[in-house]
């Protein structure tokens, strides 16, 4: 059986691009699949000028500015399991040990030389020494970190392969809540000196 030719131009005219993207309402609520679909997509949704040309602002603690367009910042990526963001360090600057619960990160230095590595399950490190034009992987969930050991401020862009890839860094985990001492002192061998000292650098108590 033939389907007549003006149902046929009739069914594909009338098909809408709904299941082509999901751009994100950051009106509505997230969960763990990202954010509700926005009712009507423009070009600008699909676009994120500016903010990634401008470089972060590195007089803070760790010297270092993370510029993100995630689905919060560009609601596109929303559902397309890919995002980008841009990495400033300064002299010195550091991105602390930190993990991606939900992605696994790729870094292209784009100025300055980055030291840079992670560390597997098995307690392994693999890291590297980046210059200008160089990249580097860091598999999901596996704590990693960047260095800028150079002389000049340091840029790279990294990218993801999920919209929302999440972060948990190390030292923030521990240090900047009301975990008691004591119980840190227990599951890190830290001093406890040193563990109410850091505590009192980030932020936390207990």
């Amino acid at each position: 059986m033939f389907l007549p030719i003006s149902f046929i131009f009739s069914f594909l005219f009338s098909s809408t691009n709904a299941a082509d993207f999901c751009v994100g309402d950051l009106n509505g609520p997230v969960g763990p699949a990202g954010y509700s679909c926005k009712k009507t997509a423009t070009e600008d949704d699909f676009s994120f000028s500016g903010l990634l040309r401008t470089a972060g602002n590195t007089s803070n603690l760790v010297k270092a500015a993370i510029t993100p367009a995630f689905s919060t910042q560009f609601p596109g990526v929303n559902g397309l399991g890919i995002s980008i963001a841009r990495l400033d360090l300064a002299v010195g600057g550091v991105i602390p040990m930190h993990t991606h619960p939900r992605a696994s990160e790729l870094i292209l230095v784009m100025d300055g030389t980055l030291f840079a590595g992670f560390i597997s399950s098995d307690n392994k490190v693999y890291s590297k020494s980046l210059n200008e034009g160089d990249i580097m992987i860091f598999p999901q969930g596996l704590l990693h970190f960047q260095i800028n050991t150079g002389k000049t401020q340091s840029v790279a862009f990294v990218s993801f392969n999920s919209a929302d890839p999440g972060v948990q860094i190390l030292d923030f985990a521990l240090f900047t809540n009301d975990l008691p001492t004591d119980i840190i002192e227990g599951t890190t061998f830290l001093d406890a000196a040193q563990i109410k000292k850091l505590k009192g650098v980030l932020g936390g108590t207990g």
